[in-house]
């Protein structure tokens, strides 16, 4: 349950305020805490992407900024980093880096990342779990509390992990797009594991942009082990969404991403390297 504000306005404001909602169609609440946030100089609802999906795909790897200027933006998020060394797990405002098999390091400020999805996370839903499910179910149960197939989403899912499939992108050698880089990626399971789902949803129009759908990556309670979710088992499960209204894209200056071809479709391209392909036992 989000906090409550009770106060009095002035009738000048008010007469704005209602002008406002005819305006924009917007709830009393949102209208409010939209002011509210541009006044107090917070990020409402806020999406801060670095790059887009598309030159992900192209191979656009090298870092366009680094981890501490995603944390001038965000709290909680997911990407990769330069050279797609590594699954990126920001949660409570601090940074790591999952690697081959699962291990998990805390993130210098000064690395550099290439594609990241970040906000400030505070759900405006809230929900649990208590069967066990796979992530197919988890995704079902998403899509009923998620209000539109067209606004982004942040969701954070905590509980026990009964089973949990995941990989770490590899580095990639020179010239490879994401396609071919996901064939050495590091593939794992691991057994009962309490921690952490960082994940975004994204409508099917953004596909150009972002991944559409859900993204998750994983992380353990005690910050040791993570990675890329491709599938799961679970009960117990605690869930947070945010709604996003804004998305903010920070377009990369590099040579990579200025001299990328990022026309074309590439949805099935990323549909094959987020499920998987390829396996290395880490």
């Amino acid at each position: 349950m989000a906090p409550q504000l009770s106060c009095d306005v002035s009738e000048g404001v008010w007469k704005a305020i209602e002008q406002e909602r005819l305006r924009s169609g917007e709830s009393l609440s949102a209208i409010v805490e939209r002011a509210l946030a541009a006044a107090l100089e917070v990020e409402y609802h806020s999406i801060f992407q670095v790059s887009t999906s598309n030159a992900l795909v192209q191979g656009v790897f090298r870092g366009a900024v680094t981890v501490r200027t995603l944390k001038e933006h965000g709290d909680f998020g997911l990407g990769t980093f330069e050279g797609l060394d590594g699954e990126l797990i920001m949660i409570d405002g601090v940074c790591h880096r999952a690697t081959f098999g699962g291990a998990v390091n805390v993130v210098d400020d000064d690395a550099r990342v290439p594609f990241a999805v970040m906000t400030r996370f505070a759900d405006d839903l809230h929900s649990t779990a208590e069967r066990r499910c796979t992530l197919a179910d988890l995704t079902r149960l998403l899509d009923d509390l998620r209000p539109s197939e067209n606004l982004f989403a942040a969701v954070r899912v905590d509980g026990i992990f009964r089973r949990l499939m995941l990989r770490a992108a590899c580095p990639a050698a020179p010239g490879e797009g994401l396609v071919e880089a996901v064939q050495h990626q590091s593939e794992f399971s691991a057994p009962q594991r309490e921690g952490t789902l960082v994940g975004f949803w994204a409508p099917v129009y953004s596909g150009a942009v972002n991944i559409p759908g859900y993204h998750f990556h994983f992380i353990s309670s005690d910050r040791s082990f993570g990675g890329h979710v491709l599938d799961l088992e679970a009960d117990g499960l605690e869930i947070g969404i945010q709604v996003e209204s804004e998305l903010h894209l920070a377009m990369p200056d590099t040579p990579e991403f200025l001299q990328a071809d990022l026309a074309g479709q590439h949805e099935a391209a990323l549909h094959q390297a987020e499920t998987g392909s390829g396996r290395t036992d880490g």
